[in-house]
């Protein structure tokens, strides 16, 4: 397969490794990034900020090609080639009238474009876009990053995120989190009340909370002003929408969401069926089937959420009553009730986007702890009814090919090699066995890696995929800019990443003249300042 990632000139490569030396991002220790902020009339007042960037020397290979009346890269792309995006920082906008970090981002932007990607990927948040009031939708930040991307050649993905996000400081909006507090059932609950507040519960998509409209109203009038605002980058510099579909933006319930305290093996997880709206679902369901009882609640002998299938009878391996008819008639009902979610996602941006030329698609995660079990416990309560014996990945395909979208799937640097002791997982399997059903519904399918950084032999496993003929991935979107992504150590390994995709026969090493030593990037580092005004 040809990686369409680099054009014909290895100098290229060369010369964004020097531009890398001027990014503010590749110093870690500069954690507060200057703020270029934006008025409503969307005029950049630029005022606020002073920068002080100290250049650094070009790579012998940039220094050799300094003289060339055409500096711009070329690219040598195939139709089958896989494109390679660069997800831009999560907090890139946190005010809708400002750019965070603006300068650094232009910076990693000239870089990007040097090495041949693609594009970039913004993530476009609920809580900053429509914080304030329902209905009132303010673009002027992220309009900005459109225009930015646009002038640097690069084309832009967007991520639509109907969740909140810890990491980034960025919460659901403020007239969710009021209506919430009077009405905590707009949010997923687990078995001992706990309300799960980073996204709603896909139980209310079509129940009328927010003064007569449901969350599927909502979310396709936030869709609808975005087409209208962005009209005239769809098709051109716009040229793919993800549609956010629960938590951390993916297919799934939030069934995993507490952590160790001491980092151990994480446990199965637990479901998320318990406010009032699943169990009213929960209930009709049962009764139309013809056992009452059985609607009275979620799994009585399901494991709580760090304990191990073995720890309560529902997920063992032999006996567990995950394999009774009462055990069949529940994982139908929770996994076939996160499908129907995200069927009326997709098929509401697919209705607003299909003809601007842009390509929807969804976050399908890799819930592969347990993988090497029958019963397959974190992707039950994840809502997969995948077990050893039944395929839970089929149906989700088809309801992708269905609204023609694509399926991004995480995880890509994950291999089975690296996994921890007593999980046992399989990320391999996994990924080859989802990808097996998106090829018997020919849904296009492209990749990420995980949230996990640094993850060992990650860059390996990455070529490696997205390499493999039979996997068909055809964009790989590496998350995310921001200081550990032009890190000296990553950046290179990055670097490296391409070059090795662009020719795969070659090891990185036999590439000619475009190495340049980590001390000398290093160096580069050190050489770095910035003056904040």
């Amino acid at each position: 397969m040809e990686v369409s990632v680099i054009g014909s000139s290895q100098a290229q490569i060369g010369r964004s490794e020097s531009v890398f030396g001027e990014l503010v991002m590749g110093n870690p220790k500069v954690h507060a990034f200057s703020r270029v902020s934006f008025a409503r009339n969307r005029r950049c007042d630029v005022g606020r900020v002073r920068f002080s960037l100290k250049a650094v020397a070009e790579s012998q290979v940039a220094e050799s090609n300094k003289d060339s009346a055409d500096t711009s890269p070329k690219f040598s792309r195939s139709n089958d080639g896989v494109k390679l995006y660069v997800g831009l920082p999560l907090d890139v906008v946190s005010d809708p009238h400002a750019v965070n970090h603006a300068r650094a981002v232009s910076a990693g932007l000239k870089a990007l474009k040097l090495l041949g990607v693609e594009g970039v990927e913004l993530p476009v948040w609920w809580g900053v876009v429509e914080n304030e009031t329902m209905g009132k939708h303010e673009w002027s930040g992220y309009l900005a990053v459109a225009e930015m991307v646009k002038k640097a050649g690069l084309k832009l993905h967007v991520s639509f995120c109907f969740h909140a996000c810890k990491e980034a400081k960025i919460s659901l909006p403020k007239w969710v989190s009021e209506i919430g507090e009077n009405h905590p059932d707009l949010y997923f609950t687990d078995r001992s009340g706990e309300h799960y507040k980073e996204c709603l519960s896909l139980a209310v998509d079509d129940v009328p909370v927010f003064d007569g409209k449901t969350a599927l109203h909502v979310y396709k009038e936030f869709c609808e002003s975005f087409e209208a605002s962005f009209k005239h980058y769809l098709g051109s510099t716009i040229t793919g929408i993800t549609m956010g579909m629960g938590p951390n933006g993916e297919l799934r319930y939030p069934s995993h969401h507490q952590k160790t305290a001491d980092g151990t093996v994480q446990g199965v997880g637990e479901f998320q069926c318990y406010d009032k709206n699943m169990l009213s679902h929960l209930k009709q369901h049962a009764e139309a089937a013809g056992n009452p009882f059985w609607g009275l609640g979620g799994p009585h002998d399901a494991p709580s959420y760090n304990q191990s299938p073995d720890g309560n009878p529902f997920f063992k391996d032999d006996g567990g009553s995950w394999e009774s008819p009462y055990g069949d008639f529940f994982l139908s009902w929770y996994s076939s009730q996160l499908a129907s979610h995200g069927n009326a996602l997709l098929s509401t941006a697919s209705s607003i986007f299909s003809h601007k030329d842009v390509t929807v698609s969804g976050v399908v995660p890799l819930v592969h702890s347990w993988y090497r079990t029958r019963s397959h416990p974190a992707e039950l309560t994840a809502g997969f009814y995948n077990t050893g014996a039944r395929d839970g990945y089929d149906a989700v395909a088809e309801m992708f090919a269905r609204n023609s979208c694509k399926m991004i799937l995480p995880g890509m640097d994950l291999s089975d090699d690296h996994q921890l002791q007593g999980s046992l997982s399989s990320p391999e399997s996994l990924l080859a066995q989802v990808m097996s059903s998106c090829s018997k519904h020919n849904v296009e399918v492209s990749g990420q890696n995980s949230s996990i950084s640094q993850v060992p032999g990650g860059f390996g496993r990455i070529k490696k995929n997205l390499l493999d003929e039979k996997a068909a991935v055809d964009l790989f979107t590496y998350q995310r800019m921001g200081a550990l992504f032009f890190s000296p150590e990553n950046f290179r390994s990055f670097t490296e990443l391409v070059r090795s995709l662009s020719q795969p026969s070659m090891g990185v090493d036999d590439l000619p003249g475009v190495n340049v030593k980590t001390a000398e990037l290093k160096q580069a580092e050190a050489k770095l300042q910035m003056q904040a005004a």
